[in-house]
């Protein structure tokens, strides 16, 4: 019996390692960035201290809870991120207790959850790469370590050659890969559920805070993708309705309950822009659309302040078919309560309920004439920037009589307050605003940046209506423009590589559609272009086992054909007899190689000089002393000899 027991050398030590950071590298890159790092630094730590021996338990233990602290301190919460940040800190420390074959094999089988566990926190193209370079990086090193627990000189080994027989394996299982894409029959949802992410994605959420919508502003990774059959809207008319928020308590704004659920009183003009939107996943059921949707979709639901919501989270990405109209009338009638509501306001920022008051005795009840009043100060004195000081008690008078600098979040939370101060009924707005154009693809980009906080004001005959303080700044007080902030530049614009941005984008929305995008309806009416409008369960299952049983023979076929020649010199010896063999020259098995030349040179005289010093070559390797670099050159010569 083979004993596992068989200690690493120097070479396979190395190749171990490298492989055990390329099924990391996927996994640590998905992580918050400190706990990716620190991952990464006590990875490469405990591989340079390995090669000394296995570390004491005592060190192993205090490093272990070390990373679990740090871990729980950063995600707070059991979710994905915590358990694939458990795996990968396991896994990093893995190596202090490699020292044989038997371990070398723990630690890559282990080692191949963590580009699986990646799929969990990002499906992108980007992972599947790294995923399928570590797959077969780790399959190498298991022929490297069958090798060396097998007694064979290892001298000659080359890395090419089991990469090449590694690479066989994986294109023989990718049909039955394929299969399963494609056949098995999906669930329009999973058997089970996911947990949620410990730690939030940039981006919107059911409440707004002005201090907390930083990683959101400075996030320019896509939200969602908007591709529009014919005309699509100005930018300045794309405002992305998420949700009303009506309930303020000082600092935060809340929605109010009754608007999660109900039916608008909502007047639309008819239907102007039809359009598909891919949106990213972010484990919320938020769902931004183009004000306004007409009708309410599948899988949503609307409420009273025209919102939708999904009716599950959207923890994968999930497509749309929508169409958005103008509003004509929005809530013509408010009744007593809901005025009510959506005048009051805490007892703070006493200067600017006062000025409120003021306005509204010298407007005489001209609601429009405030605003108007409103917007022409924003113009005047006001300017935009992402810098702010963090805010105080009465922040907003703060920011209306000293600062007079903030973004969107600022102006629309002090308009709001001055327009309750002076009697009409107001509420905050958020979803997102504007979008980037990305020619390549012909659709509309929207960002975790572009993130955006407006107000509606309700006035008599008309109901509520969009009023935006954030776009009243004068445009030479915009100290952070949305053409800095443009996808593709770098440096503070001074590099524009927008063209490989747009072309990046438009393959990852290629990824999505062809692969993430392929659900069970899909699936159902994928052969649709053929006549076969529907496949059912019980078809597709049965595709998949004629597809399968294919894959399965086809594999069983091959791997039937013989065990692998271990040794790389016989291997290439039998490379160049089979290329004889295509031209009926193949070497009879009772023939000896002098009476093979003959016979070749007999038909082809020009390859026989050459083969004639290879057959001289190989049998005083066969049967003499081996010379190391002299085999190297041989096999080298073996494999280039062309017939």
């Amino acid at each position: 019996m083979v004993s596992t027991t068989v200690a690493l050398d120097a070479t396979t030590r190395r190749w171990l390692y490298a492989t055990t950071a390329l099924l990391l590298l996927p996994l640590l890159l998905q992580l918050q960035p400190m706990v990716g790092i620190a991952v990464g630094t006590v990875a490469l730590l405990s591989m340079a201290l390995s090669t000394r021996g296995r570390l004491p338990a005592v060190l192993k233990i205090a490093l272990a809870l070390t990373l679990a602290i740090a871990v729980f301190s950063v995600y707070r919460q059991i979710g994905r991120d915590t358990g694939c940040a458990l795996l990968a800190m396991m896994l990093a420390l893995k190596p202090t207790e490699t020292a044989n074959v038997r371990d070398a094999r723990s630690l890559l089988g282990y080692g191949l959850f963590a580009p699986f566990a990646t799929y969990l926190l990002d499906q992108g193209p980007l992972s599947l790469v790294l995923g399928a370079i570590a797959v077969a990086a780790a399959l190498t090193t298991l022929l490297r370590l069958a090798d060396l627990d097998s007694g064979i000189d290892l001298v000659d080994w080359s890395p090419f050659d089991s990469l090449r027989a590694a690479g066989k394996l994986l294109l023989l299982a990718l049909p039955l890969v394929l299969a399963a894409f494609w056949l098995f029959p999906r669930l329009a949802s999973p058997l089970w559920g996911l947990p949620d992410r410990a730690v939030s994605k940039p981006g919107l959420s059911e409440s707004m805070t002005p201090d907390r919508w930083m990683d959101a502003l400075n996030d320019d990774t896509p939200a969602m993708r908007a591709h529009f059959d014919g005309p699509a809207p100005r930018p300045q008319e794309m405002y992305w309705r998420a949700m009303t928020l009506r309930d303020f308590d000082g600092r935060t704004w809340t929605p109010a309950p009754a608007s999660v659920v109900g039916t608008p009183n909502l007047s639309l003009a008819p239907v102007r822009w039809h359009y598909t939107l891919d949106v990213e996943p972010s484990d919320q059921r938020l769902l931004a659309t183009l004000e306004f949707t007409t009708p309410q979709p599948d899988g949503a639901q609307s409420g009273r302040d025209a919102s939708l919501r999904a009716t599950a989270p959207l923890s994968g990405l999930t497509r749309w078919q929508l169409q958005a109209a103008p509003v004509v009338s929005f809530d013509p009638v408010l009744d007593a309560r809901e005025r009510h509501a959506n005048l009051v306001l805490p007892d703070r920022n006493p200067r600017t309920l006062a000025l409120g008051r003021q306005w509204r005795g010298e407007a005489g009840g001209n609601d429009i004439a405030i605003i108007e009043r409103a917007l022409a100060m924003i113009h005047k004195d006001f300017a935009y920037s992402l810098s702010v000081p963090e805010p105080g008690r009465d922040w907003i008078d703060d920011f209306l009589f000293q600062g007079r600098t903030g973004y969107c979040q600022q102006f629309s939370s002090a308009f709001v307050v001055l327009m309750r101060g002076a009697g009409i009924p107001a509420r905050v707005v958020i979803g997102y605003a504007g979008g980037y154009h990305n020619p390549v693809g012909d659709y509309w980009v929207v960002r975790n940046s572009d993130a955006h906080a407006w107000t509606e004001v309700w006035l008599a005959g008309r109901g509520w209506t969009r009023v935006d303080p954030t776009a009243a700044v004068a445009p030479e007080r915009v100290y952070d423009t949305i053409a800095d902030r443009m996808p593709g530049r770098t440096f503070g614009g001074l590099i524009d590589a927008r063209p490989i941005w747009n072309f990046g984008d438009n393959l990852r929305r290629g990824w999505n559609d062809f692969v993430l995008g392929f659900n069970a309806d899909r699936q159902a009416t994928m052969l649709k272009r053929f006549g076969v409008e529907r496949l059912s369960p019980s078809t597709l299952i049965a595709l998949f086992a004629i597809a399968a049983g294919i894959a399965l023979a086809i594999a069983a076929w091959w791997l039937a054909r013989g065990e692998r020649v271990r040794d790389p010199l016989l291997r290439a010896w039998r490379g160049l007899d089979r290329r004889y063999a295509k031209l009926g020259l193949a070497r009879e098995p009772h023939e000896t190689a002098r009476d093979w030349l003959e016979r070749v040179r007999a038909v082809r005289p020009r390859s026989a000089e050459e083969l004639s010093t290879l057959i001289d070559r190989f049998n005083a390797l066969r049967y003499a002393t081996e010379d190391g670099s002299e085999r190297k050159a041989l096999i080298r010569a073996l494999r280039s000899h062309r017939t």
